[in-house]
């Protein structure tokens, strides 16, 4: 036993003490090796991370292709509560995960693009994984939003392209500002992209996409932060014991406290002060982390910015407005361009090596967010909606088009001021400008512009009619429709007789010469009487009835003349007389058409007419006595065969001026003739199909004056013109002023609502349609010429925008001709056959000798037929 232990030992000894020696050396070659070798590993490193980040990117391009796009077009009245927002930032960021399960993490992401190209103020986009389409096609904000599939947008090259990359500056854990809602947060985005112009290629978007992080992720951030919060509470409480220890040091070498000592007797006894350095506090989570301390509703965000133009200077400019636009989400921390500057150069999104990886987020939705970029949902309210109520969105080319002179698919509006500040003329669509109603005090601007509008839709080829009681409009025109193509179209009817040697036009209401149908001229007169003097079957049913039964006989006369190849010999609205009160020209008259009456009809001239008393037919004279009275209204009503006839001047696009004299009575009642007559032509038109109707535009200036005479009848015409494609102007100054019924319809079919200046009280009625945006107080203080309106363009409502009146010296300059004035009214009589008062005011006089003398002629035939049918009975 003892001679062996030696042994063991012995051998023990050299193998535990050589191995120590050789793991050093071992240690020391692999060391040499790896650091002799070290671009081995680097290299392995390199191609492993490459090879890694190539199948990353080809894996990325195939989830990117199955990605989907949705538009938000949000309605007028769009005004969402935090909590839909909230509910639909949730929806976004559930959205974003939607993707298969290989897909990298990089196209887990949802984004919105907000785009302004010339086509609309900001488009609003989604973009994200196809299988989050259903999750995001219903939002929380319900009927106020409408989602839309969208297609891929493809833009045309630009000369000049900037592009930007915000990341979050200042405080990492502070939040964004809490922007209000009111007014809407994108404002400032929108307002940077209002002088936008697509005709020199201006472009802006910016792309916001929103990824959930994952959990390691945040571990990670936060152990960051709460490291970095515990290393800055360190060096605060070094250097706060360094500033102590000086503090106490200078105190003792101090000459009052050496002064002290000596009073004291305490010199050299004491030593120094004992100084104790500050403990480093605790440093506490919340405060730490701050918006990160929670798990809930925290995303990551990526936010890239692209701008571009044909005209060099306007991208970077753009760009410069929407770096702006964003300071105002600035709060404790801030959204700033990444890259660095230096000197005029700066480095970032549009240079090597950014520019690439740019590129490629941008072409196929990548969300490589920076490190800072994290943010809470509530931190982007202002960006998880389209715009909503409270946003003011500036008028584009494609919101309403700019006016083009002789185009006949425009109608002028007025003047749009932009923004920056650029004047253009705008217009809407002929087609969608069904009706419009103007309101304004006197001296306003509705006239003027109704006068740029007509004279710019006559030079375009379209036929009118301009109403104006006062007659103040026709002068004013004359000058721009002094042309050789328009010459021919134009027909003035003036009632005014102004003048040493007035004339004067003519027409027949009751005339048949025109191929007119005889229920329906009767009934048009009877309307307009009724409608003028107030006639209802309850008021003077006997009054409806003798003028009724009067006119069927007068219009049955009329159309055996025209019959008979004699329109001269037709008889008048005035001749209502003799056949009521002479019983000669009552006779032949009811003997000559006795067959062309109904039964009904003559059976009341039978049997009811001699049972009336004489004093029945005054309510039915009296009016008829005043017209006749006035020799303008007896030389225009008193003719045969006149000329006047609406009908024909819609179908062949006439420019026909209409004045008819003043708001009295006797001028109320040819008002109420022409309006129902009016009324009358345009039902017509229900023999033409109606692919082959021509558009035609009456102008009723003074709607106060005019609906006076006859309120149903323009009622009616709001209500069925469209129909027929005729479409009304009307102006006044005073809707409260309006019959019941012709405001209703007004404000009900208004394809074009606008008023200048006036009373509070005159325009709330206006801006109520609008929802009081702007309110009475804004529109009683505009300008004169200046306007508020709202207008339909593809079907929709755009505005009330501030729209300035169009003058005609200035919108109109090359097309006035005041030389030609003159020559334009003799044309414009001449089309309308007028003819000298005296001369016309003769032959209605000697009308009733013409008339007899064809019944005359009449009787002995229709006698003869009577016995003829007798013999062969």
């Amino acid at each position: 036993m003892d001679s062996a232990a030696p042994y063991l030992t012995g051998l023990a000894a050299p193998s535990t003490s050589g191995s120590v020696p050789g793991v050093f050396t071992g240690l020391a070659h692999t060391v040499g090796c790896v650091i002799a070798y070290w671009w081995v590993s680097a290299v392995s490193a390199i191609a492993l991370w490459v090879a890694s980040e190539l199948a990353v990117r080809r894996l990325a391009r195939k989830a990117s292709a199955e990605r989907m796009a949705l538009e938000l077009m949000p309605s007028r009245h769009f005004d969402p509560s935090l909590e839909e927002i909230f509910r639909r930032g949730v929806q976004l960021a559930r959205a974003s995960t939607s993707m298969p399960w290989w897909a990298p993490r990089r196209t887990k992401a949802v984004q919105i693009r907000l785009r302004a190209d010339g086509t609309a103020p900001l488009r609003y986009r989604i973009e994200g994984p196809a299988g989050g389409e259903r999750l995001l096609s219903i939002t929380p904000f319900g009927p106020d939003v409408t989602v839309n599939r969208a297609r891929p947008i493809v833009d045309k090259p630009r000369k000049h392209t900037v592009r930007a990359e915000f990341i979050l500056r200042g405080k990492p854990t502070s939040p964004l500002r809490e922007v209000p809602l009111t007014p809407d947060p994108p404002q400032p985005l929108i307002d940077a992209v209002a002088d936008l112009r697509a005709e020199l290629g201006d472009l802006a978007e910016i792309r916001l996409d929103i990824q959930r992080a994952p959990k390691w992720a945040l571990r990670a951030r936060r152990l960051q932060l709460m490291a970095h919060a515990r290393r800055q509470e360190r060096r605060e409480a070094q250097r706060a014991a360094r500033w102590m220890r000086q503090d106490a040091t200078g105190i003792e070498d101090s000459l009052t406290w050496h002064l002290q000592q000596l009073l004291t007797g305490k010199r050299g006894g004491g030593g120094r002060r004992l100084v104790m350095p500050p403990v480093p506090r605790r440093v506490d989570p919340q405060e730490a982390l701050g918006k990160l301390a929670e798990d809930d509703h925290l995303v990551r965000v990526q936010l890239l910015v692209m701008c571009a133009s044909n005209t060099q200077g306007r991208a970077e400019a753009r760009l410069a407005q929407l770096q702006a636009a964003l300071d105002v989400f600035g709060g404790g921390s801030r959204w700033a361009m990444r890259g660095w500057r230096v000197g005029p150069w700066r480095f970032g999104a549009d240079r090597w090596p950014s520019q690439r990886g740019f590129a490629r987020r941008w072409d196929l939705g990548h969300c490589q967010p920076p490190r800072p970029n994290w943010v809470r949902l509530d931190e982007l309210t202002g960006l998880l909606k389209p715009p909503t109520a409270h946003c003011r969105l500036p008028l584009l080319a494609g919101d309403l088009p700019t006016f083009e002179h002789g185009n006949p698919e425009l109608l002028l509006q007025g003047i749009y001021r932009g923004p920056d500040g650029r004047r253009r003329l705008v217009a809407t669509y002929a087609k969608e400008t069904l009706f419009e109603v103007a309101v304004g005090k006197a001296g306003g601007g509705k006239t003027e512009r109704a006068l740029a509008q007509a004279i710019g839709w006559a030079h375009a080829g379209g036929g009118l009619m301009f109403v104006d009681p006062h007659r103040d409009s026709w002068p004013r025109a004359l000058p721009f429709l002094a042309h050789d193509h328009l010459m021919e179209r134009i027909a003035l009817i003036d009632l005014n007789a102004n003048g040493r040697h007035p004339q004067v036009a003519s027409w027949n209401p009751i005339g048949m010469h025109q191929g007119q149908t005889a229920h329906e001229v009767v009934e048009a007169v009877t309307d307009a009487y009724a409608s003028a003097l107030g006639w209802d079957d309850a008021s003077a049913p006997r009054a409806l009835t003798i003028l009724t039964s009067s006119l069927a006989v007068l219009v049955a006369v009329n159309e055996a003349a025209c019959q008979a190849g004699r329109p001269g010999d037709q008889a008048t609205i005035f001749h209502v007389r003799a056949l009521l009160a002479d019983p000669a020209f009552r006779f032949a008259a009811l003997a000559a058409v006795e067959g062309r009456l109904d039964h009904e009809t003559r059976s009341w001239w039978q049997t009811v007419f001699p049972t009336l008393p004489a004093d029945a037919f005054a309510v039915v004279l009296n009016p008829i006595a005043r017209l006749a009275a006035n020799p303008v209204t007896r030389a225009f009503l008193g003719q045969p065969a006149g000329v006047y006839n609406i009908r024909a001047a819609m179908d062949h696009r006439m420019i026909v001026w209409v004045c008819p004299g003043g708001n009295g009575p006797t001028d109320r009642l040819i008002t109420a003739l022409l309006a129902r007559d009016l009324l009358r032509a345009v039902r017509s038109r229900r023999d033409t199909p109606e692919d082959q109707r021509v558009p035609f535009r009456p102008y009723f200036d003074e709607l106060i004056t005019l609906t006076g005479a006859a309120p149903e009848t323009i009622a009616a015409m709001f209500e069925d013109f469209r129909k027929y494609k005729v479409h009304i102007h009307g102006m006044t100054q005073l809707l409260a002023r309006l019959p019941q019924p012709v405001r209703l319809s007004l404000i009900q079919n208004a394809s074009t609502l606008a008023t200048t200046a006036g009373s509070r009280s005159a325009v709330a009625p206006i801006t109520a349609e609008w929802g009081d945006q702007p309110g009475p107080d804004a529109v009683a203080a505009l300008d004169r010429f200046e306007h508020y309106m709202s207008l339909t363009v593809h079907g929709r409502r755009v505005g009330p925008a501030r729209i300035s009146g169009p003058h005609l010296d200035e919108v109109f300059a090359d097309q006035a001709r005041p030389g030609r004035a003159a020559e334009l009214e003799q044309s414009a009589r001449a089309t309308a056959g007028t003819a000298p008062l005296e001369e016309l005011t003769a032959r209605a006089a000697d009308q009733l000798t013409r008339v007899s003398d064809f019944l005359a002629q009449q009787a002995p035939t229709m006698s003869a037929v009577r016995l003829q049918k007798g013999r062969y009975q």
